[in-house]
């Protein structure tokens, strides 16, 4: 490939530059897809020198890159892409240590794998320093703020130095190949598009479950919520993608115009309806794969006798459109969960009138759409029973489109290298806009409103359960239940 981009990480001795920036980086070099004279610079405050940011990147690749994907020559030519600089980010003259390094006849990109907080301070210095030019692309990082007002300063204080042509929201559940493929699954296929309505589907559930807690992130994850940290961006995205309208084209333009729409369609959960349409849950002591875990109070640095934070959600909403009027969407998401796993299920209406009297289960297809642990789609559905038993004995079927088995690859890209390939191509289609994330944090507000002004408390759940009892109740009560895996 001919070469036009640099990227500069800001944050490069940081956990996400480590654990998932430079893994993906090196995965796209060694599939032949980052140009041939692309220029990587890692910035941080710590007085290291290049060989020694290239023998720690050799160490952690290593960790997080598999034995099988290791290749020495591909290594020999990545570790020649990459240069330390030093730069305090707060102290405007050192970004002149960057200058010095930028090339003024190639695009640079930047990556903030920072905390959201210093966006704006960043973006001050590298203008003031000569860093950003008309062609300069910035990759920003959730969260874009805490709410609807510190989102917009943000976006507006990004806004002043990269038009929003050049800003990238990264949401890395766009990148996964399963929400990718929901845009074909709905609108390359008729016989699934015609059938994707209220006339049809009964309705929708969005699972995000995580069987990790905290993770040493106390201090942060406590003034976060799962709200914020989930619901506001991952699964509001999923949600977006699974009920927009066909956009004209898949430019990137027409796709997030029909997210926004969605968004702003949403059905507010206000202090009316709060009540019954929500659970906040925080996790007690519990046991995880067999292992005994600590709640969610004892975890480590843990800076308080007492929290209300949430580490589980779940909640119920509508779209309010022509297309999904009538139609509840279920949202759930917790830490220390039973099992991990990311799946949209589609449950579709049962038939008028039933002519399989011998049917003792319920006759409702499903359309389960696996995000994590492994990415695919199945379809549920009902055949006879072999045998001569009687015409009318039903069993429920899977047809299973595993991507990885049907693929004939190697394995599956991890959702960083699809999003770090896209914006070397300066194709914004799997980014989140600027509409998008203040509507989102619009709708949040509200329900984040409402938690306050009633009082709404978390309920305890053990770790390694499906959450708080009410959960189940929030759902049960309409005369559905939670799809398990």
């Amino acid at each position: 490939m001919n070469s036009n981009n640099d990227l500069v990480i800001f944050g490069a001795r940081g956990d996400l530059a480590e654990r998932k920036l430079l893994p993906a980086l090196y995965q796209l070099d060694r599939a032949g897809l980052l140009e041939d004279e692309m220029r990587i610079a890692g910035l941080a405050r710590q007085k290291v020198t290049t060989e020694e940011f290239v023998g720690n990147t050799h160490e952690n690749l290593n960790k997080y890159v598999p034995e099988s994907d290791w290749d020495e020559e591909c290594w020999a030519r990545f570790s020649s892409r990459l240069t330390y600089v030093r730069v305090d980010f707060s102290k405007p003259e050192e970004y002149q240590n960057l200058k010095q390094w930028l090339n003024e006849e190639r695009t640079q990109i930047y990556y903030m794998a920072t905390p959201p907080s210093i966006f704006g301070s960043i973006c001050e210095n590298l203008d003031a320093a000569g860093c950003v030019t008309e062609s300069s692309r910035i990759v920003l990082e959730k969260p874009i703020g805490h709410d609807l007002k510190s989102s917009k300063e943000v976006n507006g204080t990004v806004g002043e130095f990269f038009p929003e042509r050049n800003i990238y929201r990264i949401d890395h559940y766009l990148g996964k190949e399963t929400v990718q493929n929901l845009l074909a699954l709905r609108f390359a296929n008729r016989m699934i598009n015609s059938q994707w309505d209220n006339t049809c589907i009964d309705h929708i559930q969005i699972t995000a479950a995580e069987t990790v807690g905290i993770e040493g992130r106390w201090s942060y994850y406590d003034k976060v919520g799962q709200l914020r940290d989930m619901v506001q961006n991952h699964l509001l995205q999923l949600l977006c993608m699974v009920a927009m309208e066909p956009p004209n084209s898949l430019q990137a333009d027409e796709i997030r115009a029909e997210k926004v729409k969605i968004l702003r369609a949403l059905s507010p959960i206000t202090n009316e309806n709060v009540k019954e349409q929500t659970v906040r849950g925080q996790y007690a002591a519990g046991w995880i794969s067999g292992e005994p875990v600590v709640g969610y109070m004892e975890e480590e640095g843990s800076e308080r006798n007492t929290s209300d934070t949430e580490t589980f959600v779940a909640l119920k909403t509508y779209v309010d459109n022509w297309r999904w009027a009538g139609v509840p969407f279920y949202l759930r998401t917790g830490k220390r969960m039973k099992a991990k796993g990311t799946e949209v299920v589609i449950t579709y209406k049962e038939h008028p009138h039933a002519i399989f009297p011998d049917t003792d289960d319920q006759a409702n297809n499903r359309l389960i759409i696996r995000l994590q642990p492994n990415e695919g789609i199945e379809l549920e559905m009902f055949s006879k029973k072999q045998g001569l038993k009687g015409r009318s004995n039903l069993e429920k079927r899977t047809l299973n489109l595993d991507f990885f088995d049907s693929s004939g690859e190697s394995r599956i890209a991890d959702a960083y290298e699809t999003l770090l390939l896209e914006v070397i191509k300066g194709d914004q289609w799997l980014f989140v806009s600027r509409d998008e994330v203040e509507a989102s944090w619009n709708w949040c507000d509200t329900l984040l409103e409402a938690w306050h002004d009633n009082g709404i408390s978390t309920k305890p759940y053990g770790a390694g359960t499906w959450g708080p009892s009410k959960s189940e109740m929030l759902i049960e009560q309409d005369g559905r239940s939670w799809h398990e895996a």
